[in-house]
């Protein structure tokens, strides 16, 4: 469990970054990493207790983070 709750973590890290260096969000690098590993945790503990996912625990974690982006508004997106 803990080591799929860190690699949950590490691909969100990175879903973040990549989505604010390819100016697919204009949140600023950090904002947009706590934003993906809060929507991975979220999806996570989802899975967890209640067993839905899309497939193994990354693909969960890409598409939780990319969810989360889209999902959560910012006053900095045009």
């Amino acid at each position: 469990m803990v080591p799929t709750l860190a690699g949950t973590v590490v691909i969100a890290g990175i879903i973040g970054y990549i989505s604010e260096r390819s100016r697919f969000t204009h949140n600023g690098v950090l904002q947009s990493i706590i934003i993906c590993v809060g929507g991975a945790f979220l999806f996570y503990f989802i899975r967890l207790m209640f067993g839905f996912g899309f497939g193994s625990v990354g693909v969960d974690a890409i598409i939780a983070s990319i969810g989360a982006l889209i999902i959560i508004p910012t006053h900095w997106r045009r």
